[in-house]
């Protein structure tokens, strides 16, 4: 994909998730009350294995910590391109330990190109 847009100058969530949607990545990869990550609209469970964290944009609110965000694309092992959403700071999306577990053994490719 080209990068034909000022990335750089993308400053807010809602910015980066329509510039992501633009290039057709718009579904999320979320972790279920089983602790079970899915992609939208599909019945696979993934481990973090499966999983590639392409780019992670974080937001932090200037008044409240509460609006700290970050956004990480993915990329699974079929080529699937989608995104996690999740709050951090005081209070995350996901409770208990497993999101973060699970997060921290996905690999990482950081790539410009998202």
């Amino acid at each position: 994909m080209e990068n034909s847009e000022n990335y750089d100058q993308m400053s807010t969530l809602s910015q980066v998730m329509e510039t992501l949607r633009k290039r057709g990545i718009h579904r999320e990869f979320r972790m279920n009350d089983q602790c079970q990550m899915k992609y939208d609209n599909s019945e696979k469970n993934y481990l973090p294995e499966e999983l590639v964290i392409l780019k992670t944009y974080r937001f932090e609110g200037d008044s409240n910590p509460d609006d700290n965000v970050a956004l990480y694309v993915l990329r699974d092992n079929e080529n699937n391109l989608g995104m996690i959403i999740d709050s951090y700071g005081a209070e995350s999306n996901y409770p208990g330990e497993e999101f973060d577990t699970f997060l921290r053994e996905i690999p990482i490719q950081e790539s410009d190109e998202y």
